[in-house]
């Protein structure tokens, strides 16, 4: 009986993966892995090593989650050293608590390792600071994706008044119904948004506008993708830096 290592990939880039992850990545005898995970992480595997991928898409998944969980329980009776590779960060609707304990409950030792989300990394890639002195102190991290089975929606949308900034993860496709909510609460109309796909890797792209335009603006653009909405969109006038690299 091995251990898993619940491991944070992070947001695209390879060389913000973590020290840590790369290690055991390095002595994985398999790698379960996410569609979000840089692939190019698993050419630093050893020889040998095997992958098993369990990728998500809207509306199209591999396995669900709860078939997930019995890979990574099956593969742990099987392999001394089993990784299990998400992008991001474990905790961070990453279902790595759901993982965790459905591990714990079963008598499999795990452990996990933090990755770089990409709730702050992306943003700070398109050169959008989530805080700032002067323009906001607190920021909010919210699923964009909400079961289509709901009959009514399980974000708090009135508590969103403030002047937090606020990220989308995995929300492109309910762009449309964000931008509707938050000018029914009181947002302007004109309050800054940001949409940025593909963020941290080559084919970076962001588009800039408002809760009144933005979905227009940004339509097409490819997915993964992450929405930033506040007032620190206008900072990336002055600290844009990877995309002109």
């Amino acid at each position: 009986m091995g251990k898993v290592y619940l491991t944070g990939a992070g947001p695209g880039d390879i060389e913000l993966l973590t020290v840590k992850a790369l290690r055991v990545v390095r002595e994985a005898d398999v790698i379960i892995y996410d569609r979000l995970a840089n692939p190019d992480i698993l050419k630093e595997a050893k020889d040998g090593c095997e992958f098993v991928y369990v990728g998500k898409e809207d509306s199209h998944h591999i396995l669900p989650q709860e078939e997930i969980n019995e890979v990574i329980y099956q593969n742990a009776l099987k392999h001394e050293n089993v990784v299990r590779l998400k992008g991001g960060d474990p905790f961070v609707f990453g279902r790595g608590g759901e993982e965790g304990i459905y591990l714990r409950e079963r008598g499999i030792r795990f452990e996990f390792i933090p990755g770089i989300t990409s709730a702050i990394a992306v943003p700070e890639y398109a050169g959008i600071p989530v805080t700032h002195r002067g323009v906001t102190v607190s920021f909010r991290v919210v699923t964009g994706h909400e079961s289509r089975n709901k009959d009514h929606s399980q974000i708090p949308w009135e508590n969103y008044r403030t002047d937090d900034t606020i990220i989308f993860l995995m929300g492109l496709h309910r762009l449309k119904v964000i931008c509707k909510k938050l000018i029914e609460i009181g947002k302007p109309a004109e309050y800054p948004v940001a949409v940025i796909s593909k963020g941290t890797t080559p084919d970076e792209q962001t588009v800039v506008g408002t809760l009144e335009n933005i979905y227009e603006k940004a339509k097409g653009l490819p997915t993964p993708a992450l929405i930033v909405v506040g007032e620190v969109v206008k900072l990336r006038e002055q600290l844009s830096w990877f995309e002109k690299a």
